[in-house]
């Protein structure tokens, strides 16, 4: 007879002593290759976004400007699955699929509630708590998956979409560097969460500005890209751009994820920490040999 047992019995979590905090578990640790493919696929985000300023007004990247989208979106879906498959063969097993399932679910039905209305989107606060209690490796491929399965669920499929999953996985992956996972918790935990959420919405509204922004008739504004300009006068066109298109929207996402993360956040973090340590996503297996079996009398 032979049989197996668990290094965390029934997924408890080990004891510790009173007072002694408990490492907060991962369903996703990043390891070399997947650190590497994140920033392969940052690096090749980073000038998907901010081509207008990295090429100079002579580049011949400048007369191919329409057909930018459409390849950059395609290089980064590649490069986000390629992340994915490696933080997949680094550990992300059949229970931490699961919880990607269920919370990128949530998040996509949470999207279509405010439809967008002065960027009311609640989703972002599911974001940040995803990210806060999972990691960052977990969060990047979370916001990811959420974004793309938004896009399906409210039909925003396009050329857009490869960025909007890059930026959501930067923003869920950022609340999952936050210091001190460990020991913080309470009120200074929300406090620092609800003040993550505020720039980072604005951070997201500004950087998929840049999706867009460039490919704005320079004709027939004063705040589209222009390619005779050098990068001063265009940051402050991309500037002028920003507080006359989107300023209010990235305040009502921002608003609405601090107010959120201040009402909602500690049952919500509560019951993810629950989740993660019953999953026990760390917990190693091992087997008994039918000697160390107790045998019926």
């Amino acid at each position: 007879m032979t049989g197996a047992k668990s290094g965390a019995k029934s997924g408890a979590s080990p004891r510790t002593s009173p007072g002694t905090p408990q490492r907060q578990a991962r369903a996703v640790r990043l390891g070399p290759r997947s650190t590497a493919a994140l920033v392969l696929v940052s690096a090749v985000g980073v000038a998907g976004f901010g081509w207008p300023f990295l090429a100079p007004p002579d580049a011949s990247l400048n007369g191919h400007a329409q057909d930018a989208p459409w390849l950059f979106a395609g290089v980064l879906v590649l490069l986000v699955a390629v992340v994915a498959a490696t933080i997949s063969e680094s550990g992300l097993g059949p229970k931490a699929v699961a919880m990607l399932g269920v919370l990128a679910a949530a998040g996509a039905a949470l999207r279509p509630i405010g439809a967008g209305t002065a960027g009311l989107e609640p989703m972002f606060f599911l974001m940040v708590l995803s990210g806060r209690v999972l990691g960052p490796g977990f969060g990047f491929v979370l916001g990811s998956v959420t974004m793309f399965a938004s896009a399906l669920l409210t039909g925003g499929v396009g050329p857009w979409m490869p960025f909007q999953m890059l930026s959501m996985g930067w923003f869920t992956m950022g609340a999952g560097l936050l210091p001190f996972p460990d020991r913080l918790r309470g009120r200074g935990e929300l406090l620092m969460l609800a003040a993550y959420g505020f720039v980072a919405a604005f951070a997201y509204g500004t950087i998929m500005n840049m999706q867009g922004w460039p490919f704005l008739d320079p004709e027939g504004s004063t705040i589209g890209l222009d390619r005779d300009a050098g990068v001063a006068a265009n940051l402050a066109r991309f500037v002028a751009y920003c507080l006359a298109t989107s300023l209010g929207w990235d305040a009502g996402r921002a608003v609405m994820t601090v107010v959120l993360t201040l009402t909602l956040g500690a049952p919500v973090l509560k019951a993810l920490r629950r989740a993660t340590r019953r999953a026990a996503f760390e917990a190693p297996v091992t087997f008994e040999t039918g000697d160390e079996v107790s045998r019926p009398t």
